[in-house]
């Protein structure tokens, strides 16, 4: 089967495909796989698309423009809409069995896992990704990879965690494995970290009680389906120490690929013996949180930081760390030194904000990373008011020139505002008529309605979709009105002049 890519136009322009009578059909985005028709590929100008040839009643014979195809595709990452927390998804842009799949954290419900079935199970015959990322023991950032492991169709070689794991105990620090005092510094810290394959199955694997604890019961899954190769601790102290810093294992700058991905943190601490643990950085929920693990890539002229859900104390610890400060500046000079020492390891053109944007977090860091795009992602929970209307303010004044991007998946989501009263006007005359003469036909007809009536709310999910190849960057969402035509609106990116470069395009 022979397939090729959406190229991306020198100006950006929107690509298309066209039915065969030279009709625009529909709108497609820079990367989309294509499954090409063989058969018919002779054209000079055209390209021959075989579309959604796996769906009875979607398949299609559409045509490309040729000089809109390619063999290369750009790196992905996709922050999913997976409601009230967090998820994204990074593909490589190798092909075939040398691609590599990324899932960073899935949010709390099944949103992730029908994210994944749609987009890979059409042309992988096994979801074997690459690794998992939990980035912390919070229920909205593990909780779907529990739906994930039910459904065992998707394995991952590794899953990767802050060493920070939620054992089956009441107390909120018990279940991080208790707290120490350092007689010297008489601060606490939580030593019993899970730092490697071995000690995460003796936690929670065979024959231990796992009880109704969803962390638990999430690893237990994945330990009893062999859904994971390995479970590994990941930190500034465990992975791959390269070139004054430590990588994700696999991407390196040593290997043999464009673009390496960067373990900022957590940045572990060594007791009197040599061995990790993790400053208490307030109570137990916000010392879980500011220790996630935190991500940077690198491809080209671009980097991309995952935030996980660092708070005030997290940053000051984080930025302080970097910088080499002993403390917290106090003067204007020593935070101006502050930024401008800690940003080379943080600075980053593209942000997912920090736990979901909350404004439990510094200025300093803020303008530390200098991103020229925010990344939110949140979901409608009136508890949690995400984003928080300050901290828009905020990344506006923090972010990279006059025009900085805030993207947020909520804010990206079109719901509609009113269901279908026609159809529930309908359904009460049906339902009237049905109990005086009993049909089978208008029983099946009642049955349908209220299904239609029962669908998701959200007409168009907040999905938010980067893509570069080190020299351009898109960042993509659908349309609140949907049209196969003008389906996207997208932001382009690109460094000139060693200045980043914005151009909206719609």
């Amino acid at each position: 089967m022979t397939h090729c890519f959406v190229a991306l136009p020198e100006d950006y322009e929107p690509v298309f495909l066209f039915d065969e009578h030279g009709n625009r059909d529909r709108q497609v985005l820079w990367g989309d796989w294509l499954r090409i028709d063989e058969e018919n590929d002779g054209d000079p100008d055209w390209r021959a698309v075989l579309w959604a040839w796996e769906d009875l009643e979607k398949k299609r014979r559409l045509k490309v423009r040729r000089e809109h195809t390619t063999d290369a595709r750009p790196l992905e990452i996709v922050f999913v809409d997976v409601g009230q927390g967090d998820g994204a998804v990074l593909i490589t842009p190798e092909r075939d069995d040398s691609e590599r799949i990324v899932v960073i954290d899935a949010g709390e419900g099944e949103h992730m896992r029908e994210f994944l079935d749609a987009r890979f199970s059409t042309y992988k015959r096994r979801m074997r990704f690459h690794a998992a990322v939990i980035t912390h023991p919070d229920l909205d950032h593990y909780g779907g990879f529990a739906s994930i492991f039910e459904n065992g169709a998707i394995t991952f070689d590794k899953l990767y965690h802050s060493g920070l794991v939620e054992r089956p105990e009441r107390d909120a620090w018990a279940k991080l494995g208790g707290k120490i005092k350092d007689s010297v510094s008489s601060r606490e810290y939580l030593a019993a970290l899970v730092v490697d394959d071995a000690a995460m199955r003796t936690l929670f694997g065979p024959p231990v009680k796992v009880g109704r604890y969803r962390y638990a019961g999430m690893v237990r899954a994945a330990i009893d389906g062999n859904l994971v190769g390995a479970f590994e601790m990941l930190s500034t102290r465990h992975g791959t120490s390269e070139e004054g810093g430590c990588w994700m294992p696999g991407f390196a700058p040593s290997d043999p690929r464009d673009y390496a991905i960067e373990i900022v943190g957590p940045i572990p601490e060594l007791d009197a013996g040599g061995a990790p643990w993790l400053r208490r950085l307030g109570d137990a929920g916000k010392t879980k949180n500011g220790h996630s693990v935190l991500l940077r890539l690198h491809f080209g002229d671009f980097k991309v930081f995952f935030g996980g859900d660092l708070n005030f104390p997290a940053e000051q610890y984080l930025l302080t760390s970097l910088a080499g400060m002993a403390e917290w500046p106090r003067t204007t000079v020593e935070r101006e030194e502050l930024v401008a020492r800690a940003a080379p390891f943080v600075r980053a053109e593209v942000m997912k904000t920090c736990h979901h944007g909350s404004s439990d977090v510094t200025d300093e860091f803020l303008e530390a990373v200098n991103p020229a795009a925010f990344v939110i992602s949140s979901g409608d929970e009136e508890g949690h008011v995400h984003p928080r209307p300050d901290l828009l303010g905020r990344l506006g004044k923090f972010g990279r020139g006059a025009s900085p991007v805030l993207l947020s998946t909520e804010l990206q989501r079109s719901t509609r505002e009113k269901e279908d009263a026609k159809l529930v006007e309908a359904l009460t005359s049906d339902i009237a008529r049905l109990a005086k003469t009993p049909s089978d036909a208008l029983r099946d007809r009642i049955q349908k309605d209220v299904a239609a009536l029962g669908r998701s709310n959200v007409d168009v999910d907040g999905a938010i979709y980067l893509k570069t190849d080190g020299k351009r960057l898109i960042a993509a969402f659908k349309k609140e009105q949907q049209a196969a035509t003008d389906k996207w609106f997208y932001f382009e990116y690109a460094i000139l002049n060693r200045r980043l470069i914005l151009k909206p395009r719609n």
